[in-house]
């Protein structure tokens, strides 16, 4: 059985204090939610921590927002795989849509940041999605493909064991579009596909596949009524901690 993800990502947004606050009320709201659901909260890296240590022995996970391709050295402003294990996060977020745009993340720095992450211990939350215009001239699936060719084909099967993949159509995040039910089941679909060639059935059917477009309290439940979505990587509406648990709370009965 695949698991059940609601993952926030907090993006540049809350001072640290701000940020303790919100991993409190996640905690305190987190009871009401199933325990098969895994939560998962990715706040800025000044916080990890500081939140570490207040979920300490709490169901909810930390993760980083991103991570640094060198393991160490001379990188100013790098932060590596290896200080965000170190801090006691578990997850990482690699290859979200912001990062690929505004820092011109490619497949090579992408592999190398999942494969550095998977060396110390972090499970990746890598994203892929395809852009507005890509979609509208219906090359979204050869996008996507690509973007899981560059990076997901390069790990081993054992390695694939332990990464999420989060569907990001980049035309829906932020823009309060979203992708229709059925839009995000035909591409989680698709992916499943892929990582079925790539890795075999067994690694496809057990992988965690994420929607991350928008992903709200009042859609999540039909979207993640899809047999093909296990989830959501959610961004805005994480920074309101009831609104974050009544997504988590959106999965139908197994």
């Amino acid at each position: 059985m695949r698991k059940r993800i609601v993952a926030g990502n907090w993006k540049m947004n809350t001072t640290p204090q701000q940020g303790l606050a919100l991993a409190q009320d996640v905690r305190n709201l987190s009871s009401g939610v199933p325990n098969e659901v895994e939560l998962i909260v990715a706040p800025p890296f000044t916080h990890i921590t500081s939140i570490v240590n207040e979920l300490n022995k709490c169901r909810v996970k930390v993760a980083a927002q991103n991570c640094s391709s060198w393991e160490k050295g001379a990188y100013t402003g790098e932060v590596a795989p290896a200080m965000i294990a170190s801090s006691g996060a578990v997850y990482v977020i690699i290859g979200h849509s912001e990062r690929r745009e505004y820092f011109g993340e490619t497949g090579e720095i992408l592999l190398n940041k999942v494969k550095l992450a998977l060396q110390n211990g972090l499970s990746p939350i890598f994203c892929c999605g395809e852009k507005l215009e890509e979609r509208d001239a219906n090359r979204h699936f050869q996008v996507v493909e690509n973007q899981l060719a560059e990076v997901l084909s390069r790990i081993s099967q054992q390695e694939m064991k332990n990464v999420i993949v989060a569907y990001e159509p980049v035309w829906a995040i932020g823009t309060g579009r979203t992708a229709t039910p059925d839009q995000a089941q035909e591409m989680h679909n698709f992916i499943r596909k892929i990582i079925e060639k790539q890795h075999g059935k067994e690694i496809a059917n057990g992988t965690s596949i994420l929607y991350g477009g928008s992903c709200k309290p009042d859609n999540a439940k039909e979207i993640f009524a899809k047999p093909d979505v296990d989830g959501g990587l959610i961004g805005g509406a994480s920074l309101v901690a009831s609104d974050f648990i009544a997504i988590a709370k959106s999965f139908p009965e197994k």
